[in-house]
């Protein structure tokens, strides 16, 4: 995927950050955690899974849930479930963080927009009052089986509820985007972000991911699948990307936003720059769903895509935020996909996965992954792997094992390869005006 038109010369920088995930609270929490190599995986709190085969998870604790809610209009807070709280507080933090007014008059609306990588409920209770209405056997129960459905019930499952409560949040009347492709969803969300404004479609953008898949049949799910770790015992050992002993990921929740803008836009009216998003690339494997392609040719065309559009040769890459999840095939794959890409270059780049520490974020993952990149540009600071001790002959390139560097980091790719086959690979580089 790449731009064409008028537009290509347009730059898209990023103005401002906003996080909730299990290492902290917002971004500065988050970026700090991982300075500290701080593991933010633990037993499963939010229900019963003492009876599973994986008890653990990257919980956000501590987080007050009505807290953010209560700081919503009353329309905003119908939509508001635990995952769409997160999202929100993110965005009220990247929103500060760029010194965006809401209903600022300076600002037009109907050159903002929101992209959001995020799904809707599973556990919603409509089909079932469908049913019940549709059992009833008089006028009077069908009026009372209606009437057991709120009026923003709908909206509060929908998968875009969430750019709804943003968009009025903000007053945005520009595009509007939800993308749903598992693990890949909110770097995709972002991408898209980036074709609005270099398109001329939009001047500023939110764009970003929120996850909570916290519910026992979620988890069970990925159980049955034969996804997720089953070090119950040791969980701040259990997510080991490209570790050899690695045996599988952990499900994490969370939220992340970033604060999009045209570079002009942003310098004239004086924003702090974070760094500017040069390439967006997206691809699909046509593989086994539930696989990873060992040739990682899905992934290398994603990489190769994102590279392209930003006109960088593979060795101007400082380094790679890997998507590794810690699953023997997805680590593998992407292994196999960097070799290709870089060439001999490969074994000279820092490659790190932060979801050591995160856990994977899933919906959320490419959106903290993102922010998390242009905080390493910035900062001069590359995040270690966790748990990499045994060596694994298939996974045997640089992946910053155990303990972070510092380092000049002008140019990053994050990469986010998703259940089912999706791809997508962001560039990253220092802004110079």
């Amino acid at each position: 995927m790449k731009s064409h038109g008028p537009n290509k010369g347009r730059r898209v920088v990023v103005t401002g950050l906003g996080a909730v995930t299990p290492i902290g609270h917002n971004a500065a929490e988050t970026w700090q955690g991982l300075k500290e190599r701080r593991c933010g995986i633990d037993t499963i709190s939010l229900f019963d899974a003492s009876t599973f085969e994986t008890r653990i998870a990257g919980e956000v604790r501590g987080f007050d849930l009505e807290k953010v809610q209560g700081k919503a209009p009353a329309e905003i807070q119908d939509v508001l479930d635990r995952k769409n709280t997160f999202g929100y507080a993110a965005a009220l933090e990247a929103l500060g963080d760029a010194g965006l007014k809401l209903g600022d008059a300076s600002v037009d609306g109907s050159r903002i927009g929101v992209s959001m990588g995020t799904e809707g409920r599973r556990d919603c209770l409509l089909p079932e009052l469908a049913a019940r209405k549709l059992r009833a056997r008089t006028e009077a129960e069908r009026r009372a089986a209606l009437a057991a459905i709120p009026g923003y019930e709908y909206l509060r499952y929908a998968p875009y509820a969430l750019v709804y409560a943003l968009s009025s949040l903000i007053g945005a009347r520009g595009p509007m985007n939800t993308i749903s492709t598992a693990c890949t969803s909110s770097s995709q969300a972002v991408g898209f972000a980036v074709e609005k404004i270099r398109s001329g479609d939009a001047d500023i953008m939110l764009a970003g991911g929120a996850e909570s898949l916290m519910e026992p049949t979620m988890v069970s799910s990925f159980i049955l699948l034969g996804a997720l770790s089953k070090r119950n015992d040791n969980p701040k050992a259990a997510s080991r990307p490209f570790d050899g002993a690695r045996d599988g990921f952990v499900l994490a929740e969370g939220a992340a936003m970033l604060v999009l803008e045209d570079a002009w836009h942003a310098y004239r009216r004086g924003a702090r720059i974070y760094g500017e998003i040069a390439g967006f690339g997206c691809s699909i494997n046509a593989y086994r769903i539930t696989d990873s392609p060992p040739d990682g040719q899905g992934p290398l065309l994603a990489m190769n895509a994102a590279l392209e559009d930003a006109g960088i040769a593979p060795s101007e890459v400082d380094y790679i935020n890997a998507h590794g999840t810690s699953t023997v095939q997805n680590d593998a794959s992407e292994t196999m996909a960097i070799k290709r890409c870089l060439g001999e270059y490969a074994r000279k780049v820092p490659i790190s996965s932060t979801k050591s520490m995160t856990g994977h974020m899933v919906n959320a993952a490419g959106a903290i992954e993102a922010l998390i990149s242009l905080l390493v540009i910035g900062e001069g600071y590359i995040p270690p792997t966790l748990n990499q001790e045994m060596a694994d002959p298939v996974c045997d390139l640089d992946y910053v094992p155990n303990v972070g560097r510092q380092a000049k980091v002008r140019t990053v790719i994050s990469n986010s390869f998703g259940f089912g086959g999706s791809n997508g690979s962001l560039v990253f580089r220092e802004y110079v005006a």
